[in-house]
Parts: structure tokens; C-alpha cells; sequence
């Protein structure tokens, strides 16, 4: 009965819930700008690594190299939508 209950996934939905409730605690309290930057960066890439372990099953693929180009092409995609976005609706381009 042990294996069939998904504690990994339990921790990680509260982890993930604690990590959100942070990010947003920040947004509110009175802080510097740069400080609520750092802070979301690094519950970000948090949320993101969470996300890649636990929901996702990253380690636990057998190829390896196949999974780092998936990640590779996820960041890729993701870093051209924002950038294409930026020159779209913030620099006039």
C-alpha cells in the first residue's frame, strides 16, 4: 500500500504551493526592487527544478542525452518567446 501512495508528489504539490505563496508574499511586502528580482529568480528556477523532478519524472529516463536536448529546446523555445515579445510590445520592433 506504501507504493501506491504518492508521497513524492504530495511533498512536491505543497512544496510547490509554499514556493508560490513566497513569490507573491514578496510582491507585497515593502522591498526593494532588486531584492523582490533576486528572490523571484531564485524561487523560479526553484519551481522549475521541482517541476523537472518530481512532476516529470526527469531523472529517471534512461537516455540521457535525448532528455538535455529536450531541455535545451524548451529553454531555447521559451527564451525566443520572450525576447520576441520584448521587441514586439516594449521596443516598437
Amino acid at each position: 500500500m506504501a507504493k501506491l501512495f504518492p508521497k513524492s508528489h504530495i511533498i512536491g504539490f505543497i512544496s510547490s504551493i509554499v514556493l508560490t505563496l513566497l513569490a507573491m508574499t514578496v510582491l507585497v511586502l515593502d522591498v526593494s526592487f532588486a531584492s523582490k528580482m533576486i528572490i523571484l529568480f531564485i524561487t523560479a528556477i526553484l519551481q522549475a527544478s521541482l517541476q523537472l523532478f518530481l512532476f516529470m519524472h526527469i531523472s529517471e529516463s534512461e537516455d540521457k542525452k535525448e532528455l538535455y536536448i529536450n531541455i535545451a529546446y524548451a529553454a531555447f523555445v521559451g527564451i525566443v518567446t520572450i525576447v520576441g515579445s520584448l521587441l514586439v510590445m516594449v521596443w516598437d520592433m
